[in-house]
């Protein structure tokens, strides 16, 4: 027996039935695959970060020809990637048409989800989806069966280009007649089109989106195609496919629907509240302006991160604001970030039921697992513990005020991008505690536990009940 066939052996491969033999380090990547998707996943997120950040560090990524620091290389890379959109530099400046390329293809790639990534990254090696990375993606696009997952992957891929492309020929004139030239034009109509609809909030152009504050040739595409990007692709494609039968809905697509209605609804009040008398912001604007303005703003914690509104402006009513919209997220399986509406809106659920006596939460004709409701909870305690220790992090290391550093954790964890403009003058390890709250956002505490757990245990032996007291 040769050594390729006694390694072959040993790791369960199968005959090559006259076929030539895979190499070692596909076979290799194939078992890591089909043995712990999850790990797999996190590495292909690792390496593809190492990659944008070689390709940012080099000389043509800038348009001064020098090579970028490594820790705001590093910086932009991951915040393309976890589509969130903060910047240690200033893209519309330092950054080269090549550079600018990068990050739109990092966008791209961050946007459709990186356990999406992994599966057709273990289609093209393996030729096929084994059956633990069916289970992992299934949970990621939430495929109603596992045999869909492939065509799901597809129809993913297929509807977020589709939505880039409309968002791109509704932006790409408009930056013609904007007295942009028409190379330009196309350029800036397919960056902003990539970045909108992944809820990235990248801004190719040096006077940032400000300068589009009540234009609704830029405000309403942008926001619509950001809109659409935050509710997820499970509620796409829900609605895509039973869009005349709404009563034919999945309870997830109507619960990401109904609560993200309400929360805009209530975010748009707000803002145009809180700011409609600010002389720093919209108080000197006439109605139309405020009124789209604000419900642009109202959309960007989404995940978005476009700002035509200044956020160091605002009032603290605003922020605060802000700060809880950014934790709750967009939709799950979605390219947003935070904890995610269905966790927001089961967990408001289970108080209701609590204080009107119901055993079940209930919700559109349905009961929800209790097994549910103990996810959301974990997920809502780990996220807030991370928020925590990140804000206690930055108030250590920099000087920086409880708000503006709350902020910038919550806007970093929620893969979000908006910023009262601290990003760019964070000391070096600020920095890393901010790249960490990208990383830990866009995998999610639950994905990013799961993937590191050594094994699972299954307890032969349940203990006797005896019930606290609460409150």
């Amino acid at each position: 027996m040769s050594e390729r066939e006694a390694w072959s052996a040993a790791h369960g491969a199968r005959p090559s039935r006259g076929r030539k033999p895979a190499s070692s380090w596909r076979s290799a990547l194939a078992s890591l695959a089909k043995v712990t998707p999850a790990r797999f996943t996190l590495a292909v997120f690792t390496g593809m970060i190492a990659l944008f950040t070689v390709l940012l560090s080099l000389p043509a990524s800038t348009t001064s020809g020098q090579r970028t620091e490594f820790v705001d290389a590093l910086f932009t890379a991951v915040s393309a990637i976890c589509v969130t959109g903060l910047v240690t530099v200033e893209t519309g400046t330092h950054w080269s048409t090549f550079g600018l390329t990068v990050i739109m293809i990092a966008m791209k790639v961050g946007g459709l989800g990186m356990m999406t990534l992994a599966s057709l990254l273990s289609l093209s090696v393996m030729h096929r989806l084994g059956l633990a990375q069916r289970v992992m993606t299934a949970t990621e696009t939430r495929a109603e069966r596992l045999a869909e997952v492939g065509g799901v992957l597809r129809i993913i891929l297929v509807t977020s280009t589709a939505f880039e492309v409309m968002t791109f020929v509704a932006l790409a004139p408009y930056m013609v007649v904007t007295e942009h030239d028409v190379g330009e034009s196309l350029f800036l109509g397919l960056f902003y089109a990539i970045s909108a609809f992944n809820n990235a909030g990248f801004v190719p152009e040096a006077q940032g989106v400000e300068q589009y504050l009540g234009d609704p040739f830029f405000s309403i595409p942008v926001a619509l195609a950001v809109f659409v990007g935050s509710l997820g692709f499970p509620v796409i494609l829900v609605v895509v496919k039973k869009l005349r039968t709404p009563r034919r809905w999945s309870l997830h697509a109507k619960l990401t629907l109904t609560t993200t209605a309400l929360l805009l609804g209530a975010a748009w009040l707000g803002y145009l509240v809180m700011e409609w008398a600010n002389p720093a912001t919209l108080g000197d604007d006439p109605i139309p302006t405020k009124l789209l303005a604000s419900g642009f703003a109202a959309v960007m914690p989404r995940s978005g991160g476009f700002a035509t509104i200044d956020v160091a402006s605002m009032t603290a009513e605003s922020r605060l604001l802000t700060d809880l919209l950014m934790f709750i997220g967009g939709g799950s399986g979605s390219t947003s970030g935070g904890i995610r509406v269905t966790t927001f809106a089961l967990l408001m659920l289970s108080i209701w039921a609590e204080i009107r006596g119901n055993p079940d939460v209930e919700v559109f004709g349905r009961r929800i697992p209790h097994e549910t409701i103990r996810q959301a909870i974990g997920v809502l305690v780990m996220s807030a513990t991370v928020v925590f220790v990140s804000v206690f992090a930055l108030l250590r290391m920099t000087s920086f005020t409880l708000d503006q550093s709350m902020f910038e954790v919550l806007s970093a964890f929620g893969t979000v991008g908006l910023s009262t403009g601290i990003t760019s003058v964070l000391p070096t390890e600020a920095k890393w505690v901010i790249i960490a709250c990208m990383y830990i956002g866009r995998l999610g505490p639950m994905t990013l536990g799961a993937a590191l757990a050594l094994r699972h245990r299954t307890l032969m032996i349940q203990l006797p009940y005896e019930r606290p007291i609460v409150g």
